[in-house]
């Protein structure tokens, strides 16, 4: 997200001035602070549930067999 961040910063200015127009703000900046903050918090949550069924499962049996099944 970070570099299609800078990427859009990059391209979008060279792209107006290549049309001859101006661009205003809320074209410049689509995504507010909240929105990338959310995003990472959804990330963390989503890999976090994805890595808890594992665990847990890990965790119930012993652990020759755990290690066995990889």
């Amino acid at each position: 997200m970070p570099l299609g961040l800078a990427l859009h910063a990059r391209v979008l200015p060279v792209m107006g001035e290549s049309a001859g127009t101006g661009l205003p703000a809320e074209v410049m900046d689509p995504y507010g602070p909240p929105l990338p903050a959310a995003l990472l918090l959804g990330g963390l949550a989503i890999a976090t549930a994805g890595a808890l069924l594992p665990a847990t499962w890990a965790a119930r049996i012993r652990t020759a067999s755990a290690l066995r099944t990889e």
